[in-house]
């Protein structure tokens, strides 16, 4: 973004001489700007002072870093949809067994939680001796 080369004060010290009835293309003339930026700088600053003109150059600085914050924050949303549709099919499959272990452990004979559905962790009958 292109630098003005004209202050906020001397913006505003400009402006209230165009409101103190200096006739515009004698005021331009003078301080080597176009006609154009004072109506600008009017449309925008009119009415202002130094703070309030302060004010609005940090909250336009806060709402650039925002909109760049939000810029990257949905980039990075799309390349993790992008990512998830590559891997659909890994996805899909690791929600059909997290599926199927809810299923088993409802299925355990004694309604156990956990891991109890898996052969190997089941406690082993005790041996009968003969």
């Amino acid at each position: 973004m292109k630098k003005s080369r004209y202050t906020d004060n001397q913006i505003i010290s400009i402006l209230k001489q165009a409101e103190a009835g200096t006739a515009v293309p004698e005021l331009c003339r003078g301080h080597g700007m176009s006609s154009a930026s004072l109506y600008k700088w009017r449309a925008k600053y009119g009415g202002m002072d130094a703070s309030l003109m302060a004010r609005l150059k940090e909250l336009e600085e806060e709402n650039r870093r925002l909109k760049k914050m939000y810029a990257e924050e949905r980039l990075k949303a799309e390349i993790v949809t992008e990512a998830l549709e590559k891997s659909g099919e890994a996805v899909s499959a690791q929600r059909d067994g997290q599926a199927r272990r809810i299923r088993e452990r409802s299925e355990h004979p004694l309604g156990m939680p956990g891991v109890w559905h898996q052969r190997d962790l089941l406690p082993l009958p005790p041996q009968v001796v003969r």
